[in-house]
């Protein structure tokens, strides 16, 4: 049972586990979500997905349904929720709570496995829930390594991590996760939420790291992707360092704060998320010296937080929208896969109708961009360097 299974985390696992063999059910409040994977049809874009999906629907091996009581009747229950589903300072009850009326469903027997991204002590905080309501349940946290848009291929390539308090729930988490790679790395509890977390800073600190050099370059008037992939070549020591480009997406900044929160001494998370978050600034500051903005409508290319991505949740293309809203004479958006935002236009109406263009998300359809105007391209993915 995947608990907020329809959605970028739990589903593809709730997939990757039925086309394993496991029978699996998933519970989702968004009746439209469950509608459409009971379906066969996948409600966000994932690579592979589809295919999987439709086979294991049609051979009864996954079932959704948008009612908790369906959580009663699992053996193994996976918490994979969205992170706006709980906040990222994690009171005593927050994952309860996030649970809702499916939490009354739980019973003596089952393993309670969380997926999402929680802040430190939260799974000895269920574990203490759990005792007070006299439920024989085994806790355990498995936390989800995949990147979004590469989920199910993912699963059974990285080591999973798995973790709980009790030799009992840390073996029946492995098996469970065993059905997807045999590659298993356990943890304590608490080392598996640090683990986590500190993956998520690791990125993002290095994103950070990318961001700040990239402005040093282009107040000089340097190509930063140019330096880079001259400094990358056959140099192990830096081949760590990404290119230049928006930080955003529902995980990162919320896991950082999660972070810093916890030990209330993360000096360097902090500066990351100014400079990340500083970007969209930079960049409109950049554009406002060299062109007059507010004689020219900017057109957008690219809403969603990532390259090949179609989530628009936390895209710094829309901060960068908003600035650009106050300074420039208009604003028009287009996204190749992006369908959450009815305000997108189309890619011919917006290349017709900009005087100026910036690329917000690096999708791969906008590689062969042919235009006469101006690109302010943050990622170089024109290859022409600076800003434009």
């Amino acid at each position: 049972m995947v608990v907020g299974g329809c959605g970028r985390t739990g589903l593809p696992l709730a997939v990757a586990l039925a086309g394993a063999g496991t029978r699996t059910a998933i519970y989702d409040v968004s009746a439209p979500a469950v509608a459409a994977v009971s379906a066969g049809r996948m409600p966000f874009a994932e690579p592979g997905a589809a295919v999987v999906l439709e086979r294991v629907i049609a051979a009864g091996q996954l079932v959704a349904s948008a009612d908790p009581r369906i959580v009663g009747s699992a053996e193994h229950v996976v918490l994979a929720l969205p992170a706006e589903d709980y906040t990222w300072s994690s009171g005593p009850h927050a994952m309860a709570s996030a649970l809702g009326d499916c939490a009354r469903y739980l019973r003596d027997g089952q393993i309670l496995i969380v997926r999402s991204s929680v802040s430190p002590g939260t799974v000895a905080q269920l574990e203490k829930l759990v005792a007070d309501q006299g439920l024989d349940i085994d806790v355990a946290f498995c936390p989800a390594r995949q990147a979004q848009g590469h989920a199910l291929a993912e699963l059974g390539a990285i080591p999973q991590i798995v973790s709980s308090r009790s030799t009992r729930g840390l073996d029946r988490a492995g098996r469970l996760m065993s059905t997807l790679t045999s590659a298993l790395v356990p943890m304590s509890p608490e080392e598996a939420e640090l683990a986590k977390l500190f993956a998520s800073a690791w990125r993002y600190i290095s994103f950070a790291v990318a961001n700040q050099m990239y402005m040093m370059a282009t107040d000089r008037g340097l190509d930063f992707e140019r330096i880079r992939r001259g400094l990358v070549l056959d140099y192990p020591r830096a081949a760590a360092l990404p290119p230049a480009g928006f930080a955003g997406g529902p995980w990162l900044v919320k896991d950082m704060l999660r972070l810093a929160v916890a030990t209330r001494n993360f000096p360097l998370g902090r500066a990351a998320v100014g400079v990340n978050e500083s970007l969209p600034e930079y960049l409109v500051g950049r554009l406002d010296k060299e062109y007059d903005l507010r004689s020219l409508t900017v057109g957008i290319l690219g809403m969603a937080f990532k390259g090949g991505s179609d989530d628009i949740r936390c895209s710094l293309s829309y901060r960068l929208r908003q600035l650009l809203a106050d300074r420039a004479r208009g604003v028009v958006c287009t996204d190749p896969v992006a369908t959450a935002d009815p305000g997108l236009l189309p890619l011919p109406e917006v290349l017709d109708r900009a005087d100026l263009l910036v690329i917000g998300a690096p999708h791969a359809e906008y590689r062969g961009l042919v235009t006469r105007k101006p690109v302010a391209d943050i990622w170089n993915l024109l290859g022409r360097g600076v800003l434009a």
